[in-house]
């Protein structure tokens, strides 16, 4: 187990992943026969490096978050002294941006609907994989986040690029209509999911990245995905299970990768066991790659590990807590809040 270590956050992240807009257009041919070719043989997720890089250049930022680490210990605390209403689910309005080269890429509005309704199986914990949970771990899960989301708007146009460089995700070209990219809706208010093509980098291709709760409100803030790991029908496998936005939101949330993003790291939730790195593809259950001696399963089927979408489906309680700290009236986020 883990403690939370809130005096040192900021030492601990920096070590860690007009528009001419065409809104609801109909795709003529279905994504399953326009599914695209790209693969990723493992999950890779830049936001922390990102945001260690952004962190590095602005101390405001360092601080912000050392102010969201310790609002969500009070939280806590509140929380375990019945100060918050542990039913009081947040609802948080959607916008999806679709930025299309090819037809494939142009994401249909079932596959957008169908990728909410993984998103809202996912936080509310009735995942049809729920019952995959080891006996281990059933005494930690997070059951229902209380956090759901509702599709407000799609936003679509079509882009010359066939790719998103390094450059493209350093500058968030998709963000911004003039680089061609689509401009957040109102990022205080609204959640704002970009979908692109294909986003390759040394590591591989990258299925998706995130903002953290720090920049709520900035005009960059949102979640950013590949399309070829959006949604099901169509998407590419391993990761074709709406898995790469249930982790990508989770960092929007306020979540760490599970490792830390370091040996042995510390993600900064209690009951996620420490382990010594990231695991990929389909781990079988029990896995002992942790930390300190301590003979116990790692946690791999946390939906912030790298696995292949099939092997993750859960939370635990502490990153529900913290998850519920950012959308609280005193969060980060309290903007999302729909009343």
């Amino acid at each position: 187990m883990k403690k939370l270590l809130f005096g040192a956050i900021v030492l601990c992240f920096m070590s860690a992943c007009n528009s001419d807009n065409i809104a609801n257009q109909t795709q003529e041919s279905t994504d399953a026969a326009n599914s695209l070719s790209v693969t990723a043989s493992k999950r890779f997720c830049p936001s922390e490096e990102m945001r260690k890089e952004a962190l590095q250049k602005d101390p405001a930022l360092r601080q912000r978050v050392a102010d969201i680490e310790a609002n969500a210990e009070r939280f806590a605390n509140n929380l375990k002294l019945g100060k918050v209403l542990a039913d009081g689910s947040v609802e948080i309005p959607v916008v999806v941006n679709v930025l299309y080269n090819t037809a494939a890429e142009n994401v249909s509005d079932a596959r957008i609907a169908e990728q909410i309704a993984v998103l809202n199986a996912d936080y509310s914990g009735t995942n049809s994989d729920v019952s995959k949970i080891p006996t281990e771990f059933q005494a930690v899960k997070s059951g229902d986040v209380a956090v759901k989301f509702r599709l407000v708007n799609t936003i679509r146009k079509s882009t010359t690029k066939t790719s998103w460089s390094a450059t493209d995700r350093a500058n968030n070209t998709m963000k911004k209509a003039s680089t061609g990219g689509i401009d957040a809706t109102n990022p205080t208010n609204y959640f704002n999911l970009w979908i692109v093509g294909r986003m390759p980098s040394t590591q591989g291709e990258i299925l998706g990245y995130a903002t953290f709760p720090e920049s709520a409100g900035l005009w960059n803030d949102g979640v950013v995905i590949a399309a070829p790991f959006f949604g099901k029908t169509g998407a590419s496998s391993p990761f074709n299970l709406g898995r790469t936005a249930t982790h990508e939101v989770g960092h929007y949330l306020g979540l760490r990768h599970i490792w830390g993003d370091a040996n042995c790291g510390n993600d900064l939730i209690a009951d996620t066991p420490t382990q010594t790195r990231d695991n990929a593809g389909k781990p079988t259950y029990p896995l002992y790659n942790t930390c300190g001696g301590v003979q116990r399963s790692v946690m791999f089927m946390n939906y912030m590990d790298y696995v292949d979408d099939a092997a993750m489906f859960m939370f635990s309680a502490g990153q529900k807590t913290k998850m519920q700290s950012v959308v609280a009236s005193s969060g980060p986020r309290t903007g999302l809040r729909v009343l």
